[in-house]
């Protein structure tokens, strides 16, 4: 009786109902114009930018300006120790007055050298070699005359000034310190266009604007904003941050975006035509982003890897691995397994 009885319940139970398949969500994958904007941080920066230095060496005496001072074009920023200079251009000026004195006894011995030639009273020798020290005494003054103008001018040259109206922006020495010639003492901001200097990821540059122009927004005051036009970018890129160099040429310069202030530049890209899907359709394999596609005639499903080119609002833009028209998965794809086939929940799309 009991074996009777366990083959009854074997039998009963292998005749029961199967489970039902797996019900999912279903969407078709379609087309979409993605057109990304991009937002950057960056920094107002100075069109012209000029390092400022002596050009002769010496120890520095005065030191008047500091960093954020504005400055005008005439305006004495630092001056050097001038006594070497001065006694340069005191010898300078004794090797020109003994120039023109030698010039003064050639020139009188060479006329009347001419003089006496002409009435047959010297040799033809003696008026050539008159002649000759006329003209090199002549030479001679005027080598002289040039050394003391340049010794004036090095003179000159131990005064330090701004040549160009701006902001000092940096200061590279102080009072008493030696400097070189051609060291650099201060840098200048030259008063003028500003422009927003910008770090960019390389892949950007794949890309066209939709519109040239550059909508700038400043970080501590969103109220202040300006357009620009991208004016230069670097041929290169930086080795540490992996980035390129953009500057944007700000059509006019508000007050408030002063030199140093960060600002938000935005620019939107150029549509393009791509795959996009529910963001509740994005899974994973090996790590990798990817969907559930459900087969249209035998409802298996495959997990396709993807690659995405972008996020959007309750949307995912897929780049490679889907094509539109493809039914992917939206809901339930978290109990599903490679080949199951499932069947569409009601009110899905077919």
């Amino acid at each position: 009786m009991l074996a009777v009885t366990g083959l009854a319940a074997c039998q009963e139970q292998a005749s029961g109902p199967e489970n039902p398949p797996t019900a999912v969500q279903v969407e078709a994958a379609a087309l979409a114009d993605y057109a990304p904007a991009i937002r950057l941080t960056g920094e107002i920066r100075p069109r012209v930018e000029s390092e400022l230095s002596f050009r002769v060496a010496g120890r520095i005496t005065e030191r008047l300006v500091n960093v954020g001072d504005h400055v005008t074009a005439e305006q004495v920023l630092a001056r050097l120790d001038p006594q070497q200079q001065r006694a340069t251009v005191t010898a300078t000026e004794a090797a020109v007055v003994s120039a023109e004195a030698v010039l003064r006894q050639a020139t009188s011995s060479y006329e009347r050298q001419k003089a006496l030639l002409a009435r047959g009273f010297t040799t033809q020798r003696e008026h050539d070699q008159a002649q000759e020290a006329y003209r090199t005494a002549e030479a001679a003054l005027v080598d002289a005359r040039a050394q003391l103008g340049t010794a004036r001018d090095r003179l000159s040259d131990t005064v330090l000034r701004a040549g160009v109206a701006g902001v000092i922006t940096a200061r590279n020495a102080e009072t008493g310190q030696v400097i070189q010639a051609a060291q650099t003492v201060f840098s200048i901001a030259q008063d003028g266009p500003r422009d927003a200097v910008f770090n960019v990821n390389e892949s950007i540059f794949t890309h066209e604007l939709t519109d040239p122009a550059i909508a700038l927004t400043l970080v501590s005051d969103p109220a202040v904003t300006a357009t620009g036009a991208v004016r230069e970018v670097s041929p290169t890129v930086d080795r540490l941050t992996g980035t390129v160099r953009v500057k944007v040429g700000l059509a006019q310069s508000p007050a408030a975006m002063t030199l140093g202030a960060s600002v938000i530049g935005e620019g939107r890209m150029q549509p393009r035509k791509l795959v996009v899907v529910p963001w509740s359709a994005l899974s994973s394999g090996n790590g990798q982003p990817a969907v559930w596609t459900v087969a249209p005639q035998t409802k298996a499903v495959l997990l396709k890897p993807i690659t995405i080119e972008g996020y959007g609002t309750g949307k995912v833009f897929v780049r490679e691995g889907l094509q539109p028209g493809e039914m992917v998965a939206t809901g339930g794809a978290q109990f599903l397994r490679p080949n199951q086939v499932v069947a569409v929940a009601k009110g899905a799309a077919q």
